[in-house]
């Protein structure tokens, strides 16, 4: 048990060990006072039956006194919290049409959904990558701010996956996280309750960091340095494996969904693919994603217990006392 003010508790302490001292030395007074003038004074027992009354009036001031110094009791509570990073592709294959009315529009409703869908308890973050990943929205409780930095991507550019890992990292722990030019990977601490929600069509492109395109080596760092840090990776697959052209940049291009190269990064990191090649399966999206859930300690205030008790025994020491007495006081 913890208190708010240790200093009131003590002071209020020190009045009720005061009115205690001043009890007895009353009661010794009178005592001595019956003895002088010869009269019984009846026993320990009926004096102590006396004073009861008095004895439950202090107990009171004691028991308010620890209600006024504030006392919490921390208690664990189990409950879904954490941060969630929306990892969203707005490279140029996601103007694909093959899920409608887009695979980038369909993606974001999808993502909306999800937002709406979160806890109070959960930070959302929003990572719009393209070539070399871009920072959009910080993680907050603010689901509002989240929605609005979905709502305004747009399609175009290239796709690293492994870069927009590493910004949605560096989102998770507010510092920038890099792969060493050796190929050394950061050692960024553990975070068990962060989640990334990868929104792709698993189009890969050449990074910041790699070349190639297809599963390539900064793609698989950056997954081991998410893997390391308890991170888990979700994937959501955006498109169809049929695949359709789309107009990039005055080229008409072939692109279809790669569900491999997906699947890889959410093994690799303990969480799980979900394919998603219409419409409906997205809608889905946030019901099949489960966040981890956490066990926090949350205080319990305690000083409504407290106050109940001293008001009974108050009550308790007034009652004695007109019964003993036939006074208030």
């Amino acid at each position: 048990m913890s208190l708010a003010d240790p200093v009131l508790l003590a002071v209020g302490l020190l009045v009720a060990a005061g009115l205690a001292w001043a009890a007895v030395a009353a009661a010794r007074r009178r005592a001595a006072a019956l003895a002088a003038a010869g009269v019984a004074a009846g026993g320990p027992g009926r004096g102590r039956a006396r004073l009861g009354g008095v004895w439950f009036t202090i107990a009171g001031v004691a028991v308010l006194a620890i209600a006024i110094a504030g006392p919490a009791a921390s208690v664990p509570v189990s409950r879904a919290s954490g941060t969630v990073i929306l990892a969203m592709d707005v490279s140029g294959s996601m103007a694909a049409t093959d899920v409608t009315p887009s695979r980038l529009a369909a993606a974001k409703r999808a993502a909306l959904s999800f937002i709406d869908a979160q806890p109070g308890s959960v930070d959302i973050g929003v990572v719009a990558f393209q070539q070399g990943g871009l920072e959009a929205a910080l993680p907050t409780a603010d689901h509002a701010t989240a929605a609005a930095a979905v709502r305004r991507l747009k399609a175009g550019g290239g796709t690293s996956l492994g870069d927009a890992i590493l910004a949605s990292l560096s989102a998770i722990t507010h510092k920038t996280v890099a792969i060493g030019r050796d190929g050394s990977a950061p050692n960024i601490g553990y975070w068990p309750s962060a989640t990334i929600v990868l929104f792709s069509d698993g189009q890969n492109q050449a990074g910041a960091t790699s070349g190639g395109t297809g599963t390539d080596p900064a793609t698989d760092a950056a997954a081991s340095v998410a893997e390391k840090a308890g991170v888990h990776i979700d994937t959501v697959g955006v498109g169809t494996a049929a695949g359709t052209t789309v107009d990039v940049d005055g080229y008409h291009l072939f692109t279809a969904l790669d569900a491999a190269i997906l699947t890889s990064i959410s093994q690799a990191t303990g969480g799980t693919y979900h394919p998603a090649s219409d419409t409906r399966e997205l809608d889905g999206i946030a019901s099949s994603i489960n966040l981890r859930l956490t066990v926090t300690n949350q205080p319990l205030p305690l000083a409504g217990a407290f106050i109940a008790l001293a008001l009974a025994l108050l009550a308790a020491g007034a009652v004695l006392t007109v019964t003993r007495s036939g006074r208030v006081i």
